[in-house]
């Protein structure tokens, strides 16, 4: 195996402040990665997950990007990005030059073409609610129309973007994956395999795919950023058990074990002198919570709600996944913009719990069912929690199930009173408080198949939170009216947040440098385009 070298880059900050990534490093080397599951799809309409969000994001560019290691917009495809005076028309024009994997040069066209793709209801995008704010959205994403009427191709290089109101995420949602630009005659001639047949302008293409057994990328030598990526390849090796996977480390098989170390060694891992600096640690936009559904009786009576919040013994629970994880008291993680730092949430105190619950009327306590995916740690967690809901008289099944059908309940408005997040918990899929309200908080997420499993809606809020985006250039104003929707939020208790996990990323010991490349706010767990091999030197 080849030495390995995470470029130069100063060390992220809460602030995303710019990393200095050194473009004329050497290239070269290959790195080896491991996953247990199989990778679901490479479409970057349809991707939607942890393992393959960092993936795809290596295939496939959009207009805007981030600086690697941190949350500072730039522009990717785009050479310019204008924005009118009332913020609702986007003007962006292309880079010269820029070809697809399949060596076809990028138009304007491509650009509407895939906005169109994403958001339109044949696709079965999960991130088309993200373009909601373009003119036409709701017109075409209900199957009517011809397309995105906010879309207009001016020229072979421009496009205007135009918004039905002003939002001050657009340029996050612009740099999502949903937004990469992908090739008509690709996506046409694969159908619905496209995403086994990526074809993309990201810094690496597609080499092979064995399903059920590896994944191979390849360097693009036509990528647009001069000096990356890094490495001439990055082979994923799938159907690895984590344990399996930290084994193939330890004998020099493996680059980054991509399920993170496995809970049963994470100890014994993390006090290892010898893994001493092959671990990064660092803090994700991330948050773990309990949801009680608040259309279900009893969690439609807030107090019930609040008395759940005063029961869990967050310390307790954190404690069980070796203090990987801080106590949270609301809905955003303490790195997020809008964060209410003075907030104290709701005390332990099963006591005060208890007397709660008997003033709401249920002083013998009730039976309800908490649904829970099946990987550990998450059933041990939900017996944590079952035990401490038995102190204040709530007598909870645990009903521990698959992913796919714990969230398959969680998105029916009767089918699980309580949830438990682990393993599914939300990571911002962008640094914007807005992020944490949409889709599992607000009432366009509370439909059948949505991912706001409290089925929470209140709709005084909800249009609180279209005016905060609306909120274009008052940073300040608009993170203090996020910071009071979630206070409020709170009082409704629709959630119990539990904690924010801490990221724990191992490499080998031919892999250093900068942390920043490992520990990526923006969803991206390893930042392959930035990583480069000693041995080119």
């Amino acid at each position: 195996m080849k030495k390995l070298l995470l470029s130069s880059a100063i060390a992220l900050t809460a602030t995303g402040a710019l990393a200095q990534v050194d473009e004329n490093a050497p290239q070269g080397g290959e790195m080896i990665v491991t996953y247990q599951d199989d990778v679901a799809t490479l479409d970057p309409a349809i991707g939607y997950d942890w393992q393959n969000w960092s993936m795809i994001k290596s295939l496939f560019d959009g207009l805007m990007g981030y600086e690697p290691g941190t949350t500072t917009l730039r522009n990717e495809l785009a050479e310019s990005h204008e924005i009118s005076e009332d913020g609702l028309t986007h003007t962006f024009t292309l880079k010269d030059g820029i070809k697809f994997h399949n060596g076809r040069e990028i138009t304007a066209e491509d650009v509407k073409y895939s906005l169109e793709r994403v958001t339109n209801p044949e696709t079965r995008s999960p991130g088309a609610g993200f373009f909601g704010m373009i003119e036409g959205f709701d017109t075409w994403n209900a199957g009517e129309g011809e397309g995105l009427s906010g879309v207009e191709v001016t020229g072979d290089k421009t496009v205007e973007i135009t918004l039905s109101r002003p939002d001050a995420t657009f340029g996050h949602v612009m740099a999502l994956n949903f937004a990469s630009i992908v090739p008509q005659e690709a996506v046409e001639a694969a159908g619905e395999d496209f995403g086994r047949q990526p074809v993309g302008s990201g810094a690496f293409k597609l080499a092979e795919w064995s399903p059920g057994q590896r994944v191979v990328f390849e360097r693009f030598e036509g990528y647009h950023r001069a000096g990356v990526p890094k490495l001439d390849q990055v082979t994923f090796n799938i159907g690895l058990d984590p344990t399996v996977a930290l084994l193939q480390l330890q004998n020099g098989d493996a680059d980054v074990p991509g399920d993170g170390i496995p809970p049963a060694q994470f100890l014994q891992v993390v006090n290892d002198a010898e893994y001493e600096d092959q671990i990064v640690e660092g803090g994700q936009l991330q948050t773990g919570y309990i949801t009680m559904n608040t259309q279900m009786a009893p969690f439609d009576n807030v107090d019930v709600r609040k008395a759940v919040n005063m029961a869990i013994n967050k310390d307790r629970i954190v404690q069980m996944i070796n203090n990987r994880a801080v106590p949270a008291n609301q809905p955003l993680p303490p790195t997020m913009p809008g964060y209410a730092e003075d907030y104290e949430g709701y005390a332990y105190d099963p006591e005060a719990a208890k007397q709660m619950l008997a003033d709401a009327g249920f002083a013998d306590g009730f039976d309800t069912e908490l649904y829970v995916m099946n990987v550990d740690p998450n059933p041990r967690i939900a017996q944590a929690i079952q035990q401490d809901l038995s102190q204040i008289g709530i007598n909870a099944e645990i009903r521990s199930l698959a992913q796919a059908n714990v969230i398959a309940a969680g998105g029916e408005p009767d089918q699980a009173p309580m949830i438990w997040s682990g393993g599914m918990a939300w990571i911002a899929d962008f640094p914007d408080p807005s992020n944490f309200y949409g889709p599992i908080l607000g009432c366009a997420g509370a439909v059948s198949g949505g991912w706001n499993w409290a089925w929470y809606c209140n709709e005084e809020i909800d249009q609180r939170a279209a005016a905060a985006d609306a909120m274009v250039g008052d940073e300040e104003g608009r993170e203090e009216a996020w910071r009071q929707i979630y206070l409020d939020i709170m009082e409704d208790a629709p959630w119990v947040p539990v904690f924010n996990e801490q990221r724990f990323t191992l490499h080998s010991d031919q892999i250093a440098g900068d942390d920043s490349l490992f520990v990526d706010p923006v969803h991206i767990p390893v930042n392959y385009d930035y990583i480069y091999s000693t041995e080119a030197q």
